[in-house]
């Protein structure tokens, strides 16, 4: 199967909502209209396809941008260069089967000199094993913790050194 790794453009958003749409608690809730922002203010959003379809996406975001993400803010609170993973999505039909990893492995190559490090976050409450373990093996590490969404939410803080 033949996959490429495009800029997404506002004719994706609405696969990008709906897929997101679909794997929340893994990803945060959202909206057209945080979708649209991402668009406009990412400096990574791309979509992965296979054969011309889309099947994921990954949005990441440099600092100082004006997120009102409790996570993206602590990473701004706490580093200088790094660049927030906000969301990764693949096809549930897609999954386990590497494309997480190449969007990571072209985010590292898109990201080089520009930032230091990837940061992201992984639920532990409710528990995302499944992301807890694709993280640790690609070499992230944890930096923190915390509380999110009054308490419903807790996260593991990660960051990875480019």
């Amino acid at each position: 199967m033949d996959h490429k790794i495009i800029s997404a453009r506002s004719d994706d958003l609405e696969f990008v909502l709906n897929l997101n749409q679909r794997n929340t608690p893994a990803v945060s809730d959202s909206s057209f209209e945080m979708i649209s922002y991402f668009l406009k203010v990412s400096e990574y959003f791309k979509i992965m396809t296979i054969d011309e379809k889309p099947i994921g996406f990954l949005i990441a975001l440099m600092p100082g941008k004006d997120y009102h993400s409790d996570n993206y803010r602590w990473f701004n609170n706490n580093y200088s260069s790094f660049i927030y993973i906000d969301r990764i999505v693949i096809l549930e039909k897609y999954q386990r089967r590497g494309y997480g990893k190449i969007l990571y492995n072209d985010l590292l190559h898109f990201s080089k000199g520009k930032a230091l490090k990837l940061a992201c976050e992984v639920n532990t409450r409710p528990m995302n094993l499944h992301s807890i373990k694709f993280h640790d093996k690609f070499g992230f590490y944890k930096v923190g913790t915390q509380d999110t969404e009054n308490g419903k939410k807790k996260v593991s803080l990660l960051m990875f050194d480019n």
